[in-house]
């Protein structure tokens, strides 16, 4: 069961009881897990749209939010020789704020996921060039092997003669799950635009719908509480409205704040406030009783 408050924001009921939990002591964090997602952006007459995917109702975590193409990191991936294209490891563990072996991790993590969710794969036979066309058996047999993790992306771009095009994607923010939440990630959230050539498609058994739609569409139908979100998803397609090609979203990204976004929550007088520092929109007042307000 997923609960909506204003707008669409994802809620679940549970959280009130970990959120007291979690401030009496009695409550121990779970470490999150390492994980990125992708904005998939093409252009329209009306700007951008970006790539959305709803999870599956039955999904244990956020299921019928919209979100990205996004999922865990492979750990294999930390210290497998990967071919790359783009700026160096060393460049990318300084923009992601980790070491090199993960922000190696990090970014494979964002193109395998794109590929695995929606058939789009930013990689291609020579370090400025892109895969064309990815559909046909021999390209599913390598996307189900790798969602299957039966074979580590470095596997596969090896066969494939493929070398990873880091410079396609653009590091736009970071958020972590609260601590309260039983299944946290530490998340990196890209933009990158679909390449020429390509078509997306639902290749996620996570999701059971897709759309392309500009972000102030979509933030539109969140604020009228039509479609569901978890507040990074929402609070990134805000950010995304202010840009008018997909080329101008990927040049700002050098210049985004990557400083962690987590939520906090606090006892005041008689309720807990819940907040997400920098997105005030978010703020929820729990009594300590009841249900939020």
């Amino acid at each position: 069961m997923v609960n909506a408050q204003a707008g669409g924001q994802w809620y679940p009921p549970e959280w009130p009881e970990r959120i007291r939990a979690l401030a009496d002591g009695g409550l121990t964090p779970v470490v999150p897990k390492r994980a990125a997602t992708v904005m998939l952006l093409k252009d329209t007459g009306d700007g951008p749209a970006v790539y959305m995917l709803r999870r599956r109702a039955s999904m244990a975590f956020a299921g019928g939010a919209y979100a990205y193409p996004g999922g865990g990191v492979d750990p294999r991936d930390d210290d497998r020789h990967v071919r790359w294209a783009g700026p160096s490891r060393a460049w990318w563990a300084d923009r992601l704020g980790v070491d090199g072996a993960q922000a190696q991790a990090i970014v494979c993590a964002a193109v395998r996921e794109t590929y695995e969710e929606a058939g789009v794969l930013l990689a291609g036979p020579t370090p400025d060039s892109v895969v064309g066309d990815t559909t046909g058996d021999d390209w599913e047999a390598d996307r189900a092997a790798l969602v299957a993790r039966e074979t580590s992306f470095a596997e596969f771009l090896d066969r494939r003669g493929l070398v990873l095009r880091s410079d396609l994607l653009g590091a736009w923010t970071r958020w972590i799950t609260p601590e309260f939440e039983p299944r946290r990630y530490d998340t990196w959230f890209f933009v990158a635009a679909l390449p020429a050539g390509q078509r997306t498609r639902n290749a996620s058994t996570e999701a059971d719908r897709t759309v392309w739609i500009t972000p102030r569409a979509a933030a539109g139908a969140y604020d009228r509480g039509e479609l569901l979100m978890m507040p990074p998803t929402i609070a990134t397609l805000r950010r995304l409205a202010a840009y008018g090609t997909a080329a101008e979203a990927l040049d700002a990204a050098p210049e985004r704040d990557l400083t962690p976004v987590l939520a906090t929550a606090r006892l005041v007088g008689g309720e807990i406030v819940l907040s997400w520092p920098g997105h005030d929109e978010f703020t929820q007042h729990i009594p300590t009783g009841g249900a939020p307000a």
